[in-house]
């Protein structure tokens, strides 16, 4: 059995937008539980990095929060995506997409451009 993997930096809001976009509106824990899950449960994803990129996407204008009851009953803070962060998700994914290719080039030896 292999250890998780911590989250590739920058691409950890990348993930949170696309959750969010998938999803709609989620709490903290439950945007966590989603990205590891669809990972395969091979990313490690603690809460020392997902919140304070949370934050940082709100004070972006990505995302915006309110307070709502979670499903256990609980006070939660739900994250919900704006309109600047639905063309954020759209740049970053295009981005990833292009450096994901880049990176293809390099890994593959058929691909030399020569």
């Amino acid at each position: 059995m292999s250890e998780k993997a911590d989250v590739w930096q920058g691409t950890l809001a990348l993930m949170v937008l696309k959750t969010i976009e998938t999803l709609g509106p989620l709490h903290g824990y439950g945007i966590a539980r989603r990205i590891e899950q669809i990972s395969g449960n091979l990313l490690s994803l603690n809460y020392g990095t997902l919140y304070p990129a949370l934050l940082k996407l709100e004070q972006e204008g990505s995302i915006a929060s309110e307070w709502g009851l979670s499903e256990n009953n609980r006070k939660a803070k739900f994250y919900k995506l704006t309109r600047a962060g639905r063309k954020q998700l759209e740049k970053e994914a295009r981005d990833w997409e292009q450096t994901t290719a880049i990176l293809a080039r390099f890994l593959s030896p058929s691909q030399d451009p020569a």
